[in-house]
């Protein structure tokens, strides 16, 4: 018989190796957990956050679309006086215009009857004129008799 030396132990560098395995396997497990966890935990934080933004986003645009509701109601509300002030002022301008007819005609007669007096006048005051030319013709002849 030959004389072997013992081999090396096969079963306990397998169960070294296995034990090695089996620890580094663990230590990967957790580590991939934690990182998982601190994952997960990331985007819960990005969701909430994102979740807060939305909902601050949707009050923002609520509470622009109410200013632009009332913007545009205010708007209506000018463009209906602005109409309601013209068709007034266009009232009043027909109205002051014929008033200024009026008074324009009335002008008209004021100085076509003022023209008459003036002319009648003119005739009085020559008549005048005439007749006291006359009288004093009549005087002086009265006096030289």
């Amino acid at each position: 018989e030959v004389n072997a030396c013992p081999g090396p132990d096969l079963r306990k560098i397998l169960e070294d190796l296995r034990c090695q395995y089996e620890t580094l396997m663990e230590r990967n497990r957790k580590e991939t957990e934690q990182w998982y966890a601190c994952k997960v935990e990331e985007v819960n934080l990005e969701v909430v956050t994102s979740s807060q933004e939305i909902e601050s986003s949707n009050k923002q645009v609520t509470e622009l679309r109410r200013q632009l509701q009332a913007l545009e109601i205010n708007v209506q509300a000018q463009l209906t006086m602005k109409e309601n002030l013209e068709s007034s002022l266009t009232e009043t301008e027909c109205r002051y215009n014929k008033y200024l007819a009026e008074l324009q005609n009335q002008i008209s007669c004021v100085e076509q009857r003022l023209a008459e007096i003036r002319a009648e006048m003119e005739c009085q005051n020559q008549e005048y004129k005439t007749l006291l030319d006359v009288k004093c013709r009549l005087e002086q002849e009265i006096q030289t008799y």
